[in-house]
């Protein structure tokens, strides 16, 4: 695989070669992740794309949203990525990776690129290579990136730890105020956007826009956040009602960050914090190998016996891994 030709391609924004590339380093073998970082290392490092991360339970209308919002864009003339993660099955590992099909305007658009993933049962909504994916598709010249969780609930807050902005998508009679203020993935949101407000459900839409707004007044203010914000706002991606008006939000309070030093301090933030979720995972892919397994086994044996406390075996194990 010749890496500087991929990374030539991909920064000229040959949409196979990106393809070729988020396959590259969403592999977990051991020569894949050495040739992962020899193509990021390759990639410029001063293209930066608008970072958007999306959530909302399954059914809310994510993917509707995405191709309403992303075929908006594209007529403003910007450049649209989508990665979309699907949730990987607990007993087979296997995801059906349609979101795809869902979006059918969308993804004939040449502007447009559109990557579904597997979670593999990653937790927090994200794939663990999405933030590769990310600067893969900042380096291939994309204006935004989509990054779209699992819809899954309140815990999905790891795809804020990756973007610019995050946007968290509500149905109508989704739940009152106290709902609101519940701590998780509540307070990460920067814009709630109350989706599905067109014909019968605009009235359940609009009230849920208004509890949602009075309990964004009750969380502690964010030092990121200028007057006014985070927000609640009704839309409707089906009518494409409220959409550029969100758009203007999310420019508005981007622009903000950028001229009062957010925007850089938050991706320095984001960096460490990645870079210390990697060493975490490399750590955890020791105890892969099939001395670390064997001694493992060992020590769980003893520990079912009852001959050896677990927090002692634990301690053992770890101090065997450091010798």
């Amino acid at each position: 695989m010749d890496i500087t030709d991929i990374a030539q391609r991909v920064s000229a924004g040959e949409r196979r070669a990106l393809a070729r590339a988020i396959t590259l380093v969403e592999s977990g073998r051991a020569d894949h992740r050495f040739l992962a970082g020899q193509l990021l290392a390759a990639l410029p490092q001063d293209r930066q794309a608008l970072r958007i991360g999306l959530s909302g339970t399954p059914g809310v209308g994510k993917s509707t949203f995405i191709e309403s919002f992303g075929m908006m864009l594209i007529r403003q003339g910007l450049r649209v990525a989508v990665l979309a993660v699907d949730p990987s099955s607990s007993r087979s590992g296997g995801s059906i990776l349609g979101d795809k099909t869902r979006m059918d305007l969308l993804s004939r658009e040449a502007d447009a690129f559109i990557r579904p993933s597997p979670s593999q049962t990653h937790l927090g909504g994200v794939a663990r290579r999405s933030r590769e994916a990310v600067r893969l598709c900042e380096a291939a010249g994309f204006d935004v990136v989509l990054i779209e969780t699992v819809g899954v609930g309140q815990s999905e807050t790891v795809v804020a730890e990756m973007s610019d902005l995050f946007l968290l998508l509500l149905a109508p009679a989704g739940g009152d105020e106290l709902q609101g203020v519940k701590r998780g993935i509540m307070e990460m949101a920067d814009i709630i956007l109350v989706n599905k407000a067109d014909g019968d459900l605009k009235p359940a839409a609009v009230r849920t826009q208004a509890d949602y707004a009075g309990a964004l007044r009750l969380l502690r203010k964010r030092p990121q956040d200028p007057d006014g914000y985070p927000l609640a706002m009704a839309v409707s991606a089906l009518q494409e009602n409220g959409l550029a008006e969100a758009w203007e939000s999310m420019t508005a309070l981007v622009n903000w960050r950028r001229d009062e030093g957010f925007w850089d301090k938050t991706r320095a933030a984001q960096a460490r914090y990645w870079f210390e979720e990697d060493v975490k995972q490399r750590l955890l892919a020791q105890l892969q190998g099939a001395e670390a397994r064997a001694a493992l086994a060992a020590l769980g044996d003893k520990v079912a016996e009852g001959d050896v406390d677990p927090s002692a075996a634990a301690q053992s194990f770890v101090e065997g891994l450091g010798r």
